[in-house]
């Protein structure tokens, strides 16, 4: 029965996906029509697709929030927590810089908080399912599309299953800074670079897996929420919905699987449902020590041993350097012509092919939101705090983005400056003057601003979770676990080959010492008493 029904199961997968695969919306005589606005587009979509503006408007792709349950230090109040109000220290928040933050928003518009989140029509319907590479999103246009590098009509007839570039044009360009600037796991070298050592997954040398493979989708809601941005614990995805929770003793179907469409890529349906043709690889006793690590060791701490491997990602921005520049000019650009100092943003620090920080990271984090105070005398200001690493808490790698960024010194609240904007708006790009930008800021997030600021550290963690590497890119045993190796900082418990007891070496020597003495005695008392005979 078991193998009729994963059998049942596979044709039906198929059958799924031929389905999918059938529909050429170029035939679509509502397609093939002249269109004045991206909102058109959408209405077009929506003629037919008739639920799913309904579907898209619940998602946090949408919201850029999300109700979290349980909130640390708030667990009686219902928390909306997202883009739209949590504070980095990359770009410091949204409010009063909507037009430029929201380039990336799946919607057309949103330029201050009067946008109308219950306006179906404004729906981006394209960013995330045209394939005809002519739609482009306007750097500064509050999400609506560049005019001169976009094709309504084409991009229309095209649409399909998203691909990993409709993805990368918000996840891969950090905020029009460049790809992979941000996170450093993420940048068009995953689905550019024809070499299984940058992603096994998604490289055209690799498994040529699509982002949505791995974050499935239902009701256009994707899943996988990341620690830097969720407080909730929960939607998110893991290496052992295909691996499983012992991945070197058992294979899922999956990994052995024939089943890709045309596009090279697996279905979704395979992921989530096939364990049929299960094959279990050697069943060593190394195989059951590494799965044993399962439990404390995140996947992705052994197997990506390296982040921003082609690209350079900011490690640092110090936005009080913004304005002044460095008497040493050779400061501005580094040895490959790469941006360290800019009058309007301040100073950076760049790295490339950086082996990980580790952290011991729970199921949930908090977050500093608009409006929350800080305490800027106990050293940097964690902006996304880990709330349960001792209890359900796994080694992870992060990369750490370190910043220096304005706090009011009255309120204690990190300030939201005004960035983008005119001259004369108080936008700091524009005017620099850090006053007006942070009094102009405060204003439209609807917070108090007593005019008075300094100067604050704080850090973000951001989990790496792409650029897992080939089996033999692995780290070795001997990278952890020993005195000067990756777990050198890390407050993880006791960890084998790095720690150590002064008592319990004295022992275990003087033990040594007494094992090897007896054995040269005893070889000496037969030594005698051969003799003797």
């Amino acid at each position: 029965m078991k193998l009729i029904g994963a059998s049942f199961l596979m044709i039906l997968a198929m059958a799924v996906a031929a389905s999918a695969k059938s529909v050429d919306h170029s035939q679509f005589t509502e397609l093939k029509r002249n269109f004045n606005s991206p909102e058109d587009v959408t209405r077009a979509c929506l003629s037919c697709h008739n639920l799913a503006g309904q579907e898209v408007m619940k998602t946090s792709h949408w919201l850029w929030s999300k109700q979290a349950s349980n909130y640390p230090g708030k667990e009686k109040q219902a928390v909306s927590v997202g883009k739209k109000n949590l504070i980095s220290n990359f770009f410091p928040g949204i409010a009063s810089n909507e037009a430029a933050c929201t380039s990336c928003h799946i919607g057309y518009g949103w330029r201050d908080n009067g946008f109308d989140f219950t306006n179906a029509s404004k729906i981006d319907c394209l960013v995330c399912h045209e394939q005809s590479g002519k739609y482009v999103k306007s750097p500064n246009g509050a999400g609506y599309p560049s005019v001169n590098e976009t094709n309504y009509q084409a991009a229309a007839q095209s649409v399909a299953k998203p691909s990993s570039a409709n993805c990368g044009q918000c996840h891969f360009n950090s905020h029009g800074e460049g790809s992979g600037v941000l996170r450093g796991d993420l940048d068009k070298s995953l689905i550019q670079t024809n070499s299984g050592n940058i992603d096994i997954h998604m490289s055209p040398a690799g498994r040529k897996m699509a982002c949505v493979d791995c974050h499935v989708t239902k009701n256009h809601d994707i899943k996988g929420r990341v620690y830097s941005v969720s407080a909730g614990g929960k939607d998110r995805i893991s290496c052992e919905q295909c691996h499983t929770s012992k991945p070197h003793t058992q294979k899922r179907y999956i990994e052995e699987s024939t089943l890709v469409g045309e596009d090279g890529h697996y279905d979704t349906f395979n992921y989530q449902t096939m364990l049929y043709g299960r094959e279990t690889p050697e069943n060593s006793f190394l195989h059951r020590l590494l799965d044993s690590h399962y439990s404390k060791v995140s996947c992705q701490a052994c197997h990506i041993d390296h982040y921003a491997k082609p690209r350079k990602t900011r490690l640092s921005w110090d936005w009080s350097k913004a304005g002044q520049k460095p008497e040493d000019t050779s400061k501005i650009k580094d040895a490959d012509g790469d941006i360290l100092f800019s009058a309007d943003k301040g100073q950076f620090t760049l790295g490339k092919d950086i082996a990980p920080e580790y952290r011991l990271l729970g199921g949930r984090v908090s977050h500093v939101l608009a409006g929350d105070k800080i305490d800027p005398s106990n050293g940097p200001v964690l902006l996304n705090p880990v709330t349960d690493a001792e209890t359900d808490g796994k080694i992870w790698p992060v990369k750490v983005m370190r910043a220096k960024q304005l706090y009011d010194t009255e309120t204690k609240f990190l300030v939201i400056p005004k960035l983008f904007g005119g001259a004369g708006s108080g936008a700091y790009f524009s005017d620099h003057d850090w006053q007006k930008a942070a009094s102009a800021g405060m204003k439209a997030a609807g917070l108090e601003f007593s005019g008075k600021t300094d100067w604050v550290d704080t850090e973000m963690v951001l989990p790496i979770n792409h650029m897992v590497g080939s089996k033999k890119a692995a780290l070795a045993c001997e990278d952890c676990h020993s005195r000067d190796g990756r777990l050198e900082n890390i407050q993880a418990g006791w960890v084998p080959g790095r720690d150590r007891s002064l008592f319990l070496d004295i022992v275990g020597i003087l033990m040594l010492l007494g094992a090897l003495g007896g054995v040269a005695f005893h070889s000496f008392l037969r030594y005698k008493s051969k003799k003797g005979e």
